[in-house]
């Protein structure tokens, strides 16, 4: 039995004879095999059956290789999933359009079973590492989850707040790796309140001095949380930096102006419309018009970036069921 026994390897090849000797030569290595003979069946295999690896012809009915990669790494769900195109084509184009669909291997047929198997195994155990980091990943969400629910007043939060500023960060037209990065940020933002005790994070009362700086230590440790995983590197400006102020009155950093990432200063104005537009302890919620008055005003008063909170206000009246 080798280390990979029982990992899902997907064949996506209309031609028989080579379907069959795939799959021989997988399930002989103890893979689980799955096969489609056209694109189309490819893809809904991928989607309902997580499978560890992809390996996918280039000439099909239904869809093409080239489609079925792109579709497939356009996923957000399935992006990770190394695929290998399978060719008879020696051309040189192929492999770039192979490449720019997003493939992480190439086979040309007729292959060899040592070449296949270790390309195979190689792709797998990148896989290996890249599902540790997403459950590390998942166990952090988790953390953040569980630390909202303490306070009942701050329950949804963090799906609002990623909702939000991703919303807010495509109306911007920043790039999908900031918008994603805003995604993570909503739900990891507080992270840093799981070193706060219970008494500070749920007091109903106005917090004292020496309360109010064990509360802001919250930005420097949930960074220093998230800080191992190389997949939020750019998530963690925005966890330490969110309650900044453009005047520089802000914390941890007191940092003033443009010195504030810009993505911290997007989440800034999504993550105070959301606590002025929800119920308090100490007061009721705000309505929309009115919590969006109140973020003008604040930015009049140099606390937020006036063009982002413009931009957000012309998002809710534009979009006023989002």
């Amino acid at each position: 039995m080798t280390e990979f026994a029982g990992r899902r390897v997907v064949i996506a090849e209309d031609d028989p004879d080579t379907l069959a000797a795939l799959g021989r030569l997988l399930v002989a290595e103890r893979f689980e095999v799955l096969t489609a003979t056209d694109g189309e069946a490819a893809l809904e295999l991928v989607r309902e059956r997580d499978p560890d690896l992809v390996l996918c012809d280039v000439l099909m009915p239904e869809r093409d290789g080239f489609d079925v990669c792109a579709a497939i790494k356009d996923d957000p769900d399935t992006r990770l999933v190394p695929v290998v195109l399978i060719t008879g084509l020696g051309d040189r184009e192929d492999r770039i359009r192979g490449i720019e669909a997003g493939a992480d291997d190439f086979l040309t047929k007729p292959f060899e079973r040592v070449e296949l198997l270790a390309r195979v195994r190689s792709l797998l155990r990148l896989k290996s590492y890249t599902d540790e980091l997403e459950r590390a990943e998942t166990v952090l969400f988790a953390l953040a989850r569980s630390i909202e629910a303490k306070d009942p007043y701050t329950e949804g939060h963090c799906e609002r707040l990623a909702l939000y500023a991703s919303d807010l960060g495509r109306y911007l037209g920043l790039p999908e790796d900031q918008i994603l990065a805003l995604r993570r940020a909503g739900t990891l933002h507080d992270i840093g309140k799981v070193a706060v005790p219970d008494t500070i994070l749920l007091k109903p009362g106005p917090l004292s001095p020496e309360e109010q700086a064990v509360m802001r230590e919250h930005t420097v440790v949930g960074e220093r949380i998230c800080a191992s995983l190389r997949s939020l590197q750019l998530v963690l400006p925005i966890i330490r930096h969110h309650h900044e102020r453009l005047d520089g009155t802000g914390y941890p950093d007191a940092l003033a102006g443009e010195e504030i990432p810009y993505t911290a200063r997007v989440l800034q104005v999504v993550d105070v419309y959301d606590a002025l537009s929800t119920d308090r302890p100490y007061r009721k919620a705000q309505s929309p018009a009115r919590a969006l008055s109140i973020l003008q005003d604040e930015a009049d008063r140099g606390w937020w970036d006036p063009i982002v909170v413009t931009a957000f206000t012309n998002m809710v009246r534009d979009q006023p069921a989002a």
